[in-house]
Formats: structure tokens, C-alpha cells, sequence
């Protein structure tokens, strides 16, 4: 399948909604006043799916494939993230299972994807 935009990729459709969960998180009360750490996980939530764009925007499945090992990077930092809001009880345990449930499947995605492209014959137009 040929997949003519990053928008169509699933995996940057679950990072997108990664990211919008991060910032609803983040955006109450006690997390929201954790200026730091809040804007930490923003960011990485963010990267996530920001690196999946920037690498399919790139001139091929090489390139493609190493911004999608730091995407996959940012999404375990957001997995560690989340297990330290846990701790700092900026979350419930129904929240950290949702990030965690999330962040696998990102995780699992984009290394199937990764894989995929390295068996690619084709190295200048990225093909899925």
C-alpha cells in the first residue's frame, strides 16, 4: 500500500491522540502546577508523533526509519513519564494503564513499521 501522507499513517493517528491525552493529564490540578515536569511530558508526548512526520516527510524509507526509533525513543520516555505521575499521584491507576495501554501499542506499530522498511527493496519513496 502506498501511503501518500503522514496523516494516513496509523501510527501517527495514535500518537496524535497520545499527545492530546498527555496534555489533558497534564492539564489538571496537581500535575498542571509541576511546570516542569508537565511541560516534559508535553514535549515527549509531542515528539512522538512529530518525529513519525519529519521522518515520512524525509527522502526515504532510511531516513524514515531513524526518526521512527527516536519517535519510538519519546514514546518510552512517555511510558516512564507516566509511571512517575503514578508515583507523584498526578494520576489514578485507570490513567496510568490508559498511557501505558497507549505507549505499547505506539511502541509495537512502530517497530513493526521499522522492520518493514528495512526489508523494503525500495529506499527512495517509502512504501507501507
Amino acid at each position: 500500500m502506498n501511503i501518500k501522507r503522514f496523516e494516513d499513517l496509523e501510527i501517527w493517528q495514535e500518537a496524535r491522540k497520545l499527545s492530546k491525552v498527555v496534555f489533558d493529564i497534564t492539564s489538571v490540578s496537581p500535575f498542571s502546577s509541576d511546570f516542569r515536569f508537565r511541560d516534559q511530558m508535553r514535549a515527549s508526548a509531542g515528539s512522538v508523533m512529530d518525529n513519525i512526520a519529519e521522518g515520512f516527510e524525509r527522502d526515504g524509507n532510511m531516513e524514515f526509519s531513524q526518526f521512527l526509533s527516536i519517535s519510538k525513543g519519546s514514546t518510552g520516555e512517555v511510558r516512564s513519564q507516566s509511571y512517575r505521575a503514578y508515583d507523584y499521584n498526578y494520576i489514578n491507576p485507570k490513567k496510568l494503564d490508559e498511557l501505558l495501554e497507549r505507549t505499547d501499542s505506539i511502541s509495537r506499530k512502530t517497530f513493526n513499521l521499522m522492520q518493514h522498511l528495512k526489508k523494503s527493496d525500495i529506499n527512495g519513496i517509502k512504501y507501507t
